[in-house]
């Protein structure tokens, strides 16, 4: 008795298919296709996120956590742009907690470095927000858009200046909180603590596009602010 007279009894319960696998070539050119797409990522991830986009407007938003190399970029912002006003945003300084003073803000600390850039004093204005645990960004930007409303002002673009990767990001968050009546152009200040085009070649580079890239993921398709809950 052979295989085949043993499985007959069985015919009408099993079915024979065939299965298709990758050759070896097939491997190559699969391991080949998956390598190109890992460096097209590398290659282009951080202009993804450091975007620069900016729109015709008449107000300058800085936000106010980015480091001293973003009071250099605002001036220049400031000084080839056609604004009205300069207004910095941001929380309490980070590592002091809670605190009820303004003058414990990013805001308020933002807006004495660009008077003292070189900003006329009567441009520039700070609109600290309150201690945040989480989402600080989109905070700063409610606390913007109840400013402007606050001060009844009517706008209908502004440009956001904020540090390298987290520009995307801010720009996403930015026009989530001021609304479709408001458009939101963005700029980026490159951080001089690493080479944009070699990013992976720093810690400082790596960290930020790894953190950035998940925040943004998170803000893209899992943040729900409050109000759409």
């Amino acid at each position: 008795m052979n295989a085949f007279d043993i499985v007959r009894p069985f015919r009408p319960l099993i079915v024979r298919k065939m299965r298709w696998r990758l050759s070896w070539r097939g491997w190559i050119t699969l391991a080949l296709a998956v390598l190109l797409m890992g460096w097209w990522l590398v290659l282009s991830i951080h202009p993804f996120l450091a975007v620069t986009r900016r729109v015709p407007a008449r107000i300058l938003v800085v936000e106010g956590w980015i480091h001293y190399f973003g009071i250099d970029a605002a001036l220049k912002e400031f000084k080839t742009g056609q604004y009205d006003h300069v207004l910095t945003t941001g929380g309490p300084v980070e590592g002091i907690g809670t605190s009820s003073s303004i003058y414990d803000t990013d805001a308020w600390q933002s807006a004495g470095f660009l008077k003292k850039a070189g900003i006329p004093a009567e441009v520039v204005q700070s609109v600290p927000s309150r201690f945040v645990g989480r989402d600080r960004t989109y905070n700063s930007a409610v606390t913007l858009r109840e400013w402007f409303r606050d001060h009844n002002m009517r706008v209908s673009s502004i440009n956001v200046l904020t540090e390298d990767a987290h520009a995307r990001r801010t720009r996403l968050l930015f026009q989530e909180a001021l609304g479709p009546g408001v458009e939101v152009g963005v700029i980026s200040a490159a951080n001089p603590d690493y080479d944009a085009k070699r990013w992976w070649h720093s810690s400082e580079g790596v960290r930020e596009v790894i953190d950035e890239s998940i925040a943004y993921v998170y803000a893209k398709i899992f943040f729900w602010p409050a109000s759409q809950r």
